[in-house]
């Protein structure tokens, strides 16, 4: 004999159907459901709609692109931006929840950029009858009035009225590492209390109205990139009476030089204490440390600020100088090491540059570190020692040092490829301007090249926000969608 739960199985069981009704009003045939109507009646009789606000006027601040979200809150949001969208969603979220909708998707209609009109269309459910689902959509009129928040209008009034400046600085040709910094400032609010940002030569100036909350920034920017800080102070005025002092304070922020992807010569001394690494030496990471690497030994080794500032050096090459080779053989020499994330493999290659076939034979026999990615037809960027002239002073501290023709820094997947994956991550720009070099290609677009290649990069950024982070409302559930829709 068979267990219960076998003879329960085994039962025969009828299947259930539903037949269909005719709808109520216009006598076609339906599913049936609790108000026996069909979508389109049911839509000419109920409107989820009635009642929610169609049209609201916000204010927005023209200098610092910032809207007011009632009382007193300030959003930073460009034009058609996930933020702003966030932030008209949000407006509208009391008036949902009071006529009991819920929001099921938002995106914007577009309109001219001077018309002062940003249009959004919502998609809302409600449950009309005894589990009836019904969806409707409607457009909701955003009036844009400007009106400067309360940091601009003092700065408007009084243009002098900062206590203090942070003057962030780095003596490099490219502006990568402030396009790395401005993400992480923006995604931990770091300059929100800044009353005005300024762009200048080699770097980015940062008001602030009180003191405390400049040295705050600095520690900021201290535990994401190596720096040096020099502090001033000037004296503004002096009530004898009361023995009062008013100050401005100066901040000035030197930013280590060093950058990823650059091909430094050590001085002899700090090789000496970093255990005789080197010389030649490529930087693979910069945070509030500098990540050396022996490309013709794998070794490697970490300076922090303190370390680089005692004896500090400059790069050989840096990544503007990159030359693209081509990959003819490639023989593994050794097993791969790894350095937290990072894996490499030293490796015999023989490479030509790119730019030379067609016009000569020239091959060259290198050692590499990226024996583990690279293979026979595959492109790379690299250093042109042989065709470079350099001039390093750090160089000629080595006699008899035998010079590699090249080194490779990285491989190259084809610009195709970077083209077709470089808007995968949203950045934020608002506190930098883009620059374009003389290529034509801008240091915005290698810096989001950089985040594509380089997951290391993107670890600390928010790029990106998904549906539900944006619309925390939305409810896709099998329940919902079954149910009649629009």
């Amino acid at each position: 004999m068979g267990t219960p739960a076998m003879a329960e199985s085994a039962m025969f069981v009828v299947p259930q159907t539903i037949g269909n009704i005719l709808c109520c009003k216009c006598g076609i045939l339906m599913v049936p459901n609790g108000a026996n109507m069909c979508v389109t009646c049911l839509r000419s009789e109920i409107d989820i709609t009635e009642g929610l606000r169609k049209r609201v006027i916000i204010l927005h601040c023209p200098d610092c692109t910032s809207y007011l979200k009632p009382p007193s809150t300030w959003i930073e949001a460009q034009l058609e931006s996930k933020e702003l969208l966030k932030f008209c969603v949000d407006i509208q979220r009391k008036q949902h929840d009071k006529a009991k909708v819920r929001l099921v998707d938002a995106f914007f209609i577009w309109t001219e950029p001077h018309s002062k009109r940003i249009k959004v269309k919502l998609k809302i459910q409600k449950d009309v009858f005894n589990g009836t689902i019904l969806e409707q959509s409607y457009v909701v009129e955003y009036v844009v009035q400007p009106h400067l928040c309360e940091n601009c209008s003092r700065v408007q009034v009084n243009p002098d009225q900062w206590v203090a400046v942070v003057q962030l600085r780095q003596h490099v040709s490219h502006r990568r590492t402030f396009f790395f910094l401005e993400q992480l400032i923006l995604k931990h609010g770091a300059a929100v209390l800044a009353i005005k940002i300024k762009q200048v030569d080699e770097g980015i100036d940062f008001f602030f109205a009180k003191r405390s909350y400049a040295m705050k920034f600095v520690e900021f920017i201290g535990k994401v990139v190596p720096l040096r800080t020099r502090y001033d102070r000037q004296l503004v005025s002096h009530d004898s009476k009361s023995n009062k002092y008013n100050y401005k304070y100066t901040f000035s922020v030197e930013i280590c030089p060093i950058c990823r992807e650059d091909l430094i010569c050590l001085p002899p001394k700090v090789a000496s204490n970093l255990g005789n690494i080197g010389p030649l030496v490529i930087c693979m990471k910069v945070m509030n440390g500098i990540t050396l690497l022996d490309p013709f030994t794998l070794r490697h080794c970490f300076l922090n600020a303190d370390q680089y500032w005692r004896a500090s050096f400059q790069s050989l090459l840096t990544s503007r100088q990159l030359v693209e080779y081509i990959i003819l053989d490639v023989e593994p020499l050794s097993y791969e090491v790894s350095d937290g994330n990072r894996k490499y493999n030293l490796a015999d290659a023989q490479v030509a540059r790119k730019c030379d076939f067609g016009k000569n034979n020239n091959i060259f026999y290198i050692r590499t570190h990226l024996g583990h990615i690279l293979s026979a037809g595959d492109s790379a960027l690299g250093y042109d020692i042989y065709g470079a002239n350099s001039n390093g002073i750090e160089l000629d501290k080595y006699r008899g040092l035998v010079l590699p023709d090249a080194i490779l820094i990285k491989k190259s997947y084809g610009e195709s490829n970077q083209r077709k994956h470089r808007d995968a991550y949203g950045c934020k720009s608002s506190l930098t301007n883009m620059e374009v070099d003389e290529s034509g290609v801008s240091e915005y677009e290698e810096f989001c090249r950089d985040l594509e290649e380089n997951p290391d990069l993107r670890f600390n950024l928010s790029l990106e926000e998904s549906l539900e982070e944006l619309l925390a409302d939305l409810d896709l559930s099998e329940e919902h969608e079954d149910n009649m829709r629009e």
